[in-house]
């Protein structure tokens, strides 16, 4: 009796512990088999965190480019934090107009501290990864701080119409509980309309390179990276971006 003994050329990944291409042998135990098992699963990327990059093409420069980040986020720090001190001293300073400089400062500092501070770690230390949880963390805080300065800036706009058009009746109208209670409305107006975004993500299963080609987490650069469908989303920041920075843009052009 002759038994034939059949070789099987098979085309294995290259993260197998072996050639491309190896001759096995279906005498061979499975040992290659659970070799190349655990390769895979040795070569699966962190899907819990994103990566990142800083400025593109600009890695090498990152150090120098970190000087002007950190000496422009100093100043404006301590400019901002001035103006908080002096108008929370001086009592004549207690008025409406100075009262939303004060929120505009506030802004500012929030803006800035939730993103030179990272970038300056990774133009200092190469820390770039930063966990699902954070990115999207700090993508809420920066939205939030930017739908919240732009109502600001329109309450200044109409703080100034009432004082130009309705001079006598301005301190009446324009009290500082006034506009506190409205720096209130713009903060909560900001939450619940930014609130959806990171709601919405956190849904998402990310499978892409999870690279993100910034030096902050950006919402579209996020959705870009999910598996499923970003159509909600895309609608989503379409309508926040035509309805609310339209409306306040409108009101103070008007």
């Amino acid at each position: 009796m002759h038994i034939a003994v059949f070789d099987i050329e098979v085309h294995l990944p290259s993260c197998c512990p072996f050639t491309l291409l190896d001759t096995w042998s279906i005498s061979e135990p499975n040992r290659r088999t659970d070799q190349c098992m655990a390769a895979f699963n040795l070569s699966d990327y962190d899907r819990s965190s994103f990566i990142l990059t800083g400025i593109p093409g600009l890695e090498a420069a990152h150090s120098w480019i970190s000087i002007p980040f950190f000496m422009f986020y100093v100043i404006g720090l301590l400019e901002n934090v001035m103006v908080l001190f002096v108008v929370g001293k001086e009592e004549i300073l207690h008025a409406p107009m100075h009262l939303l400089l004060c929120m505009l400062g506030l802004t500012e500092i929030s803006a800035s501290t939730a993103i030179v501070p990272k970038a300056l770690c990774i133009f200092w230390f190469n820390l770039k990864r930063i966990t699902v949880g954070g990115c999207l963390t700090q993508m809420f805080f920066l939205h939030v701080v930017s739908v919240t300065q732009s109502a600001i800036l329109m309450t200044m706009a109409l703080d100034r119409y009432v004082a130009i058009c309705k001079p006598l009746r301005y301190a009446t109208i324009l009290t500082n509980a006034r506009i506190a209670k409205l720096g209130l409305v713009c903060l909560t107006r900001a939450v619940l309309f930014i609130l959806p975004l990171p709601l919405l993500l956190s849904q998402q299963t990310f499978c892409a390179s999870c690279i993100i080609p910034h030096t902050y987490c950006d919402h579209m650069a996020v959705a870009k990276m999910s598996c499923g469908d970003i159509k909600i989303n895309r609608i989503y920041i379409f309508l926040l971006v035509f309805i609310v920075l339209g409306f306040d843009l409108t009101v103070i052009a008007v």
